[in-house]
């Protein structure tokens, strides 16, 4: 018998790396998850800003960030301007306004090849995940631990695995393109 835990976990691993990911991509709408590779420089340490602040969805475009310490307002919005993610920032009594700008055309069609690059590394990790295993396979067979027979049951299974974790992928990849196209 082969043990495909550890194969599954990898592939667990892989699809989350893919929604991360993708969560990264900025789209027409106020996603707070845009925040996240966002760093602080505050309290001798680099912080994520949703360690700081309570980051809100205020409308479609607008994501609202009131800090807990008012005094951390100009900080978190200065590390917001710079990381580059070309969204526009409002201070206010309250604390941030971060504006998404809506997208042009040329843009969402840059940040589909984006994705579908995105798409393709992890199919390419899967690829190689199973490229591994099927070797453990072969070698456990030489060995003697198994049959020649078992060894391509074997590989079937870890082919209907590798099937199904690519299908997840490929969904996870047209939900976001039609978020971006919409």
């Amino acid at each position: 018998m082969y043990n495909f835990s550890p194969f599954k976990e990898k592939t667990k691993e892989a699809e989350n790396w893919l929604v991360k990911e993708f969560s990264q991509l900025r789209t027409g709408r106020a996603a707070p998850t845009i925040l996240n590779a966002v760093q602080v420089e505050a309290y001798g340490g680099r912080i994520e800003v949703k360690e700081l602040a309570t980051v809100l969805i205020e409308d479609a475009r607008t994501i609202r960030v009131e800090p807990w310490d008012k005094t951390q307002s100009k900080i978190i919005e200065k590390a917001i301007i710079s990381s580059n993610l070309g969204l526009s920032v409002n201070s206010d009594d309250r604390g941030l306004r971060i504006i998404f700008p809506e997208l042009t055309s040329e843009r969402r069609e840059q940040l589909i090849k984006v994705a579908k690059q995105k798409l393709e590394e992890a199919r390419m990790t899967l690829r190689s995940m199973r490229d591994k295993t099927w070797e453990e396979i072969q070698a456990k067979e030489k060995e003697g631990g198994m049959g020649e027979d078992e060894k391509f049951r074997f590989k079937d299974e870890l082919q209907k695995f590798v099937d199904q974790t690519n299908k997840n992928l490929e969904e996870l990849f047209e939900r976001k393109a039609v978020e971006i196209k919409s």
